[in-house]
């Protein structure tokens, strides 16, 4: 009878060991820290080789810039799915779609994202001031000047405005400690982009 391992390749896909590198680097740096983790300890937990580990990075420093890219991307796939499920003229939807879902995203991966971020050196202005959360969001708030549903004179400002308080809020120390903290908090954050967005001269925009 043949075994189950008949059939299959012996080694990972490199897309596969890739994956796991990462999964076990954000497991360890998550437990012991980034300065304490060692790159033996994340090869041994992914199951693959030291020279396995420079085949996709050059230190622990690059599995960090990983974590952090796919972090950012993560919370865009799922504000791009949920966005997409407004109707084609329903902006106002759309935009409390994005806020919601990228406060969330933040919210249910508290801990990482201190990780990923608070460990680097401190955020660049550019890094502030455009990235992909924020493109998606000045889309968001241009499509809906493009068809009147609100009138803002500069819809990047106010993608940048709107994304720093956003990222200013929730992450907050214990701003979202239990269910009700966070019904909250999505609410408060929901009303604030509508009223920014439906009244943007009386804030200054």
């Amino acid at each position: 009878m043949p075994s189950k391992a008949a059939g299959q390749p012996r080694t990972k896909p490199a897309e596969k060991r890739r994956h796991d590198l990462m999964k076990s680097a954000e497991r360890l740096f998550l437990k012991k820290g980034i300065d304490q983790t060692t790159i033996e300890e994340i090869t041994h937990a992914a199951g693959v080789s030291k020279g396995s580990f420079y085949l996709h990075f050059s230190s622990k420093a690059d599995v960090l810039e990983a974590l952090r890219a796919r972090f950012v991307q993560e919370i865009l796939d799922g504000i791009l799915e949920e966005v997409g499920k407004k109707g084609e003229h329903d902006w106002h939807g759309k935009l409390t779609a994005w806020a919601k879902t990228c406060a969330a995203g933040y919210l249910g991966a508290a801990r990482l994202h201190h990780l990923v971020f608070a460990s680097a050196p401190p955020p660049t202005r550019e890094g502030l001031t455009r990235n992909a959360l924020i493109d998606s969001l000045t889309e968001v708030l241009a499509g809906g000047n493009r068809h009147k549903a609100w009138f803002l004179d500069e819809p990047s400002f106010t993608a940048v405005f709107l994304f720093n308080a956003l990222h200013g809020v929730v992450n907050q120390e214990g701003i979202a400690g239990n269910d009700g903290d966070r019904r909250k908090l999505l609410r408060n954050i929901e009303e604030h982009f509508q009223g920014v967005v439906l009244q943007p001269r009386s804030h200054g925009l």
